[in-house]
């Protein structure tokens, strides 16, 4: 007798089938050094002629990482205030910037593109080109120190001077200052949020603005009341993504290749690196958590 498959199950078969090139990756390829990172972490690695051997030193790492060290516990704190004040800024940064494209007008295609070429510029293949001598990109450097100098020209008390005229809260005018001095960051950080946004807005239907114009809906009510809530679900997907993204190559992932291959400390390295994604991982869960009972999903 033929075993019928219900709907649900159909769709966790198709979940499995999407998931398992991943799966069968991280199984062959990620788990065992991850496994033998977490055996590093808790212990001394000492090189000899026919390899290496690891001495067990229990928790003594993750001690030197927290309360010996001098720098670590200073950069983990630095980059995690830097993640949570620029997190928000390349979230709205992005949603706007989508809302701006997915209008109709001339050169849309074009205008998009230059919104991602600072992801593409930044990528790896670009650095590696230019490594084995592909490319040249010897004039970014004077683009960089341009930049440098306009942000350096700009007038920072005349803006604290007309925000706080304006009934501004201090700490709201540091926020707004500090995100106009790393407009050029927070750009080139944003292309693949701004691609996850396009293709959640061209999946609204058109016929609920439709609806909305007929009631006399205005611009700004169909934003909150039909835009935002559409789109809810994938700034919990871009948050993730630019979370996990501002730590991929921050002063924390230096730190720690630092430790490892300039020091040879594996053992401290691989404790540094534990530290560092388990606090990855309680952000994401707690962020995760907040903003995700507060997004509307359609079915």
């Amino acid at each position: 007798m033929k075993m019928r498959l219900s709907l649900t199950q159909k769709r966790s078969m198709l979940g499995l089938l999407f998931i398992a090139p991943w799966l069968i990756g991280f199984i062959f390829l990620f788990a065992g050094p991850l496994l033998q990172s977490i055996l590093f972490s808790f212990s001394k690695l000492n090189i000899s002629p026919t390899g290496y051997e690891l001495e067990l030193v229990g928790w003594s790492n993750f001690n030197t990482a927290l309360f010996v060290d001098a720098n670590f516990n200073r950069i983990l704190t630095e980059s995690i205030l830097g993640m949570v004040v620029d997190v928000p800024l390349i979230l709205f940064f992005s949603l706007f910037s989508a809302v701006l494209l997915n209008q109709k007008f001339r050169g849309r295609a074009l205008a998009r593109a230059i919104f991602f070429l600072p992801v593409i510029l930044a990528s790896g293949a670009i650095s590696a080109a230019e490594t084995f001598g592909l490319i040249n990109l010897v004039g970014n450097a004077t683009v960089a120190e341009e930049l440098g100098q306009a942000s350096g020209q700009f007038n920072v008390l005349s803006m604290v001077r007309i925000l706080s005229e304006a009934g501004f809260p201090i700490t709201v005018t540091e926020y707004i200052i500090g995100a106009v001095m790393r407009i050029y960051d927070i750009i080139s950080s944003s292309g693949v949020q701004i691609l996850i946004f396009l293709a959640a807005l061209q999946s609204v239907p058109g016929s609920m603005y439709e609806v909305a114009k007929i009631e006399g809906a205005t611009a700004y009510e169909s934003f909150w009341k039909i835009t935002f809530p559409m789109v809810s679900p994938l700034i919990l997907t871009n948050m993730i993504y630019t979370i996990i993204d501002s730590f991929a190559d921050s002063t924390v992932t230096r730190t720690i290749y630092e430790t490892a291959f300039k020091t040879q400390n594996f053992g401290l390295s691989a404790a540094m690196a534990w530290l560092y994604t388990i606090v990855i991982s309680l952000l994401l869960i707690i962020m995760g958590i907040i903003v995700s009972r507060k997004t509307f999903y359609q079915n």
